[in-house]
C-alpha cells in the first residue's frame, strides 16, 4: 500500500520517510548544509506532522554516542546527522566505537553545495568551497558497512530502505549517508512511497544441524570444557541460554574483557575476568563473542584444546588480523545457537557425576575468588588517594535491577556484581574515548525509568566532552549521575609503558612523558555551571555517603550530577 503526501521539498520527504520508517530521533550537530533540514522541521512542526524528535548535541562524538546509547538500549536504530567534511571527521571516533560494537546507526552528514551557479541550495559562503573533499565517504568507510550520496530525490525511499536494512542485518553497524544541500532543498510537491519498508534486514541464522552436532559432541565428552566470552550480552536474550548450557555441562564462564553484562556475577560458574589460569587445563574451550580471548601467548590453551567459536561473525572478518585457533567456526545468533547447543547436548547426554564434581569444584572457586574480591576493597577503604576497589565496592553496593552502568575505564569490575542483562556496559572494544557521557545520555533517553550511572576516568571525560554533556543533559531533563574517576592520568598509557619497559627509565624515575593530567582541575563545576549537583569526594569515608547524595539529586530532584572522586 502506498502513501501519499504533499511535501515542498526532499528535505520534507525525508524527515516524513524518517517519521514512516520508526526514527524516532534526529542527533544534529548542525552546519550551513542542514538550512533545508531546518526549514523542513519548522514547517511540518507548525503542520502538526510526525517527526523524528530533533536533538540539538554541540559536539559529534556526544551525537553519535547518544545513537549509540540509545540504540544499546533499545535495539532500534536512530539518526545521526553532522556538517559535511570537518562534522565527519570530528564524529569518527564515535562512529569507529559503533562499527566494532555491531551498533545499527543511519549515520548522515551534510555536503558541500554541488553548484557554483544559482540553483536553490547552491552555493553562497566562502566555506563552501574549502570544505569540500573530492570523496567525502572516504573518510568514513572502512568503518561503515555502507555509504553512499543521495544524488536525487526520486531514489530517497529506496536509498533510505536500503540504508536501514543493511544497518540492522547481522552483523549489525553504521551506515553512512551524505546529503547533498541542493537535493535536500529540490522542490517536491507530492511523496509518495510504500507504507512497509521496500527492504527488511536479514533474519536471524542459526549453523546448520550437522556443525551444531559436532560442535555438541565436543562439549558432552569434554571433561573440562570453558566458556570465553566478551560480548554475549549484547543481545540479552543470549544471556539466559548461556547459563542453562553452562549449567547443563557444569562449564566454567570467564569474561575476558567484558563489555556487557553477559553472564551473572552471582553464579557459581562465574569464573572473573582473568583468562589465562582458568584455561591450562581446558580441553574444550568455547570462544563465544569475544574478539580477543587471550591476549598473550602465555595465557592461550593447550596446542591439543579443541576450540569452538560462537558469534555473528565468528572470523571477526572485519579486523586486518586475528590468528587465534579455531576448530568449529558456527556462524550465527548466539541466542540461536546456544539453544541449538542445549538441545544437541541433551540428546546426546552427559555424565551427570562429572557435570556435578565440576561444579563443585567451580563454585568453591568462585567463593574463594569472591571473598578474595571482598578482601581487598575492605583492605583499601581508608587508602587516600581512594582506592578504585573501594569505590567500586561502595558503589556496587547499591546496585539493583533499576540501575544501568556504563563505564569507561573507570571501575574495577571484580568489585562489581551485575547480574541482571542490560545492567551494565562497558567500553566498545576500539576503546575510542569519550563514549560513555554520550551513551549515558542515550540509555537515559532509551529508558526514562531507569537510574543511569556514568563512571569515566578523567581521561575520558575530557574525551567525551562533558561541556556538551551536560548542556543536553539539562536542556533535554536527562539526569544521569556521571562519576569521574581522577587520578590524573592516562593509565592506559603508563600501562603500556610499564610492560613495554619494565626495567626502563619511566618506570625506575616515575616520569611518564605526555600522559599525566592535573588532578586539581575542578571538573564539578562544569556540571554545576549546567545546574546540576556535584561534589569533590576526597575522603574515602565520604565515598558511600557522597554516592546516596549524588543518587537523592538524580532519583529524587530529577537533575544530573557529578562525583569527582580523587583515585589513585
Amino acid at each position: 500500500m502506498n502513501r501519499n503526501v504533499e511535501v515542498g521539498s526532499v528535505a520534507e520527504a525525508y524527515l516524513e520517510l524518517l517519521a514512516s520508517r520508526n526514527i524516532e530521533y534526529f542527533f544534529g550537530n548542525g552546519g550551513t548544509d542542514f538550512a533545508p533540514i531546518i526549514e523542513a522541521y519548522a514547517k511540518r512542526t507548525t503542520q502538526e506532522q510526525p517527526l523524528p524528535r530533533p536533538i540539538t548535541v554541540p559536539h559529534e562524538v556526544t551525537a553519535v554516542a547518544m545513537a549509540h546509547g540509545y540504540t544499546m538500549i533499545t535495539g532500534r536504530p536512530q539518526v545521526v546527522m553532522v556538517h559535511t567534511t570537518p562534522g565527519t571527521a570530528n564524529a569518527m571516533s564515535g562512529v569507529i566505537n559503533a562499527f566494532r560494537s555491531n551498533i545499527p546507526m543511519l549515520f548522515t552528514a551534510g555536503r558541500t553545495p554541488i553548484a557554483e551557479g544559482d540553483a536553490k541550495g547552491s552555493r553562497n559562503l566562502n566555506i563552501h568551497w574549502a570544505q569540500e573533499s573530492f570523496d567525502q565517504g572516504s573518510m568514513v568507510r572502512e568503518w561503515v558497512k555502507w555509504d553512499y550520496e543521495l544524488r536525487h530525490g526520486a531514489d530517497l525511499e529506496g536509498v533510505v530502505d536500503r540504508a536501514l536494512a543493511i544497518a540492522q542485518s547481522e552483523p549489525a553497524g553504521p551506515v553512512y549517508l551524505s546529503l547533498p544541500r541542493e537535493v535536500l532543498a529540490e522542490e517536491l510537491e507530492n511523496f509518495s512511497y510504500e507504507a512497509q519498508p521496500r527492504l527488511n534486514k536479514s533474519e536471524d541464522r542459526v549453523p546448520n544441524p550437522e556443525a551444531i552436532g559436532q560442535a555438541a559432541g565436543l562439549l558432552a565428552k569434554a571433561k573440562n570444557p570453558i566458556v570465553v566470552t566478551r560480548a554475549a550480552g549484547k543481545d540479552t536474550r543470549a544471556v539466559q541460554p548461556l547459563v542453562e548450557l553452562a549449567e547443563l555441562l557444569g562449564m566454567g564462564v570467564i569474561d575476558a574483557g567484558a563489555l556487557y553484562a553477559n553472564f551473572p556475577k552471582g553464579n557459581p560458574l562465574y569464573l572473573g575476568g582473568d583468562v589465562g589460569p582458568n584455561l591450562k587445563d581446558a580441553d574444550v574451550v568455547v570462544v563465544l563473542e569475544a574478539d580477543v580471548p587471550w591476549a598473550t601467548p602465555g595465557s592461550a590453551p593447550s596446542s591439543d584444546t579443541r576450540i569452538i567459536g560462537i558469534g555473528e561473525d565468528p572470523l571477526f572478518s572485519n579486523y586486518p588480523v586475528r590468528g587465534f585457533h579455531v576448530d568449529h567456526n558456527l556462524a550465527g545468533s548466539p541466542r540461536l545457537t546456544l539453544r541449538a547447543l542445549i538441545n544437541a547436548v541433551k540428546a546426546i547426554g552427559v555424565d551427570s557425576a562429572a557435570v556435578q564434581a565440576r561444579k563443585d569444584k567451580l563454585s568453591s572457586s568462585s567463593k574463594s575468588r569472591r571473598e578474595a574480591a571482598l578482601e581487598r576493597a575492605e583492605k583499601a577503604k581508608n587508602e587516600t588517594p581512594i582506592s578504585k576497589a573501594w569505590f567500586s565496592r561502595c558503589l556496587s553496593d547499591i546496585l539493583d535491577e533499576n540501575t544501568i552502568v556504563l563505564s569507561e575505564l573507570g571501575v574495577d569490575l571484580s568489585q562489581m556484581d551485575f547480574n541482571h542483562p542490560g545492567s551494565f556496559f562497558g567500553s566498545p572494544a576500539s576503546s575510542g574515548l569519550g563514549w560513555a557521557l554520550g551513551a549515558s545520555l542515550g540509555s537515559k533517553l532509551a529508558a526514562p525509568d531507569k537510574t543511569v550511572i556514568c563512571v569515566v576516568g578523567d581521561g575520558s571525560y575530557i574525551f567525551g566532552s562533558g561541556t556538551a554533556t551536560h548542556i543536553v543533559s539539562q536542556a533535554q531533563n536527562l539526569p544521569v549521575l556521571n562519576i569521574v574517576w581522577n587520578n590524573g592520568i592516562w593509565n592506559a598509557v603508563q600501562n603500556a609503558t610499564k610492560v613495554g619497559y619494565a626495567d626502563g627509565y619511566a618506570v625506575r624515575n616515575n616520569d611518564f612523558a605526555v600522559s599525566t593530567l592535573s588532578q586539581s582541575f575542578q571538573y564539578e563545576l562544569i556540571c554545576q555551571a549546567a545546574g546540576g549537583y556535584a561534589e569533590r569526594v576526597e575522603d574515602p569515608s565520604q565515598v558511600p555517603e557522597a554516592i546516596q547524595r549524588a543518587l537523592h539529586a538524580v532519583e529524587v530532584e530529577k537533575r544530573q550530577a557529578l562525583l569527582n572522586i580523587i583515585g589513585q
